[in-house]
């Protein structure tokens, strides 16, 4: 499992997830897969999966604040489900967005079918009665996937994205896990630093070149050969 490329299981325990996660695999509709590399503009850029261990984790400064600014919207934790709400409210962030990411939640999650092979979850964040904010994440046995973060343009000065990865990484301590995985972050292009936000001291990448997962530093990536 440490070689690039895609597989599409019938079936994924939460052990399966774990065994994945733990080599910088992640998921991608229904299917799992890793990558040392991605494009951007025409560039080819080196990629880094990340974890937070979450025994040592605690929030900081940063973290508290953005909880203190949410704390007036109501928040939900219930098993995935997919509505027009969810939808409409997916459309409206994606017309912010400069790249393309899929058209549709469901496509997001289920690629051209309905069957999920995951254990997944969606965090709700209200204001009111009006859905502002969505997150959706896999639980594996002791570690937990961020998959999707969403919200309304509007709320934009909130950090709801950030609030939603904190929102997660509670929910899994609270359930006894021990990793919290947000995906990966890209060398020499900051546009995916912000998932170090919520504390470098907790956090691992993965290098695959030694098949180990190791601790954070600002130099790290540069030291890496």
């Amino acid at each position: 499992m440490t070689e690039p490329g895609i597989y599409y299981p019938h079936e994924l325990g939460t052990e399966q997830l774990d065994a994945f996660l733990e080599k910088g695999w992640y998921r991608m509709g229904q299917g799992i897969f890793t990558t040392q590399y991605i494009i951007q503009q025409d560039e080819v850029y080196r990629v880094w999966w990340l974890r937070y261990a979450l025994k040592p984790w605690m929030p900081g400064p940063v973290s508290k604040k953005i909880k203190k600014i949410n704390q007036k919207f109501s928040v939900a934790i219930v098993p995935i489900y997919v509505n027009e709400a969810l939808e409409g409210l997916y459309t409206l962030y994606r017309s912010q967005l400069n790249f393309e990411p899929a058209q549709t939640v469901q496509h997001w999650l289920y690629d051209m079918g309905d069957k999920n092979i995951y254990d997944s979850w969606l965090v709700q964040i209200k204001d009111g009665d009006q859905l502002i904010a969505a997150g959706i994440f896999d639980n594996g046995l002791f570690s937990v996937a961020g998959i999707m973060n969403f919200y309304h343009p509007d709320y934009k000065k909130y950090s709801l994205g950030k609030y939603l990865m904190l929102l997660k990484m509670e929910h899994a301590l609270a359930n006894g896990k021990h990793w919290y995985y947000p995906g990966y972050i890209v060398q020499h292009y900051p546009k995916f630093d912000y998932k170090l936000f919520a504390g470098k001291n907790a956090v691992q990448i993965f290098i695959p070149e030694i098949n180990r997962w190791v601790w954070w530093s600002d130099d790290l990536l540069n030291d890496i050969k």
